[in-house]
């Protein structure tokens, strides 16, 4: 269950806001946030400001849809977050996601990414029965997942999920 170990004590995970649907000729890469997506990205990202919620790191997907979302967060964070963009968060397997957080070396690390992807990660850090108890509808568009390290137990759980 416990995917990958401190450093970082806090993960967050963000799965991109809503996007449009892709127009005759666009990639599924290039995709942008609809109108909704913009609002929901802007909504999670100031809930989670104003919970005091910020990562030492921001990695995101290099594609069109998690730019937009991670824009967001900078936004409501400070352009001071620094911004990681990874090419590998597209279309990656869960392990591909554990291992990029597992090798920075921050006390917390946000990831905004793609789903299923999100949504396995999350579960191979605090379990399908946790999983299924907090998402049971799956882990939505602009849903964001605070998952800390407890030292006591030496498992990750899940501490907030905040959406629209």
């Amino acid at each position: 269950m416990a995917a990958t170990l401190p450093p970082p004590s806090r993960i967050y995970l963000l799965r991109h806001a809503e996007a449009a649907w892709a127009q005759p000729g666009e990639r599924d890469f290039d995709r942008p946030l609809n109108d909704r997506g913009y609002d929901d990205a802007e909504l999670v990202a100031d809930r989670a400001a104003d919970k005091g919620y910020r990562p030492d790191l921001l990695i995101s997907s290099t594609a069109r849809r998690c730019r937009e979302t991670a824009d967001a967060v900078h936004r409501a964070m400070g352009l001071s977050l620094d911004i990681l963009y990874v090419d590998e968060l597209y279309n990656a397997t869960p392990d591909v996601y554990l291992e990029i957080i597992n090798t920075q070396n921050v006390g917390s690390v946000m990831l905004v990414g793609h789903n299923p992807t999100t949504e396995q990660a999350l579960e191979a850090l605090i379990g399908y029965d946790a999983l299924l108890r907090a998402l049971p509808n799956g882990f939505p568009t602009a849903g964001l997942a605070v998952v800390d390290f407890d030292g006591a137990a030496a498992e990750w759980k899940l501490t907030d999920f905040l959406h629209d």
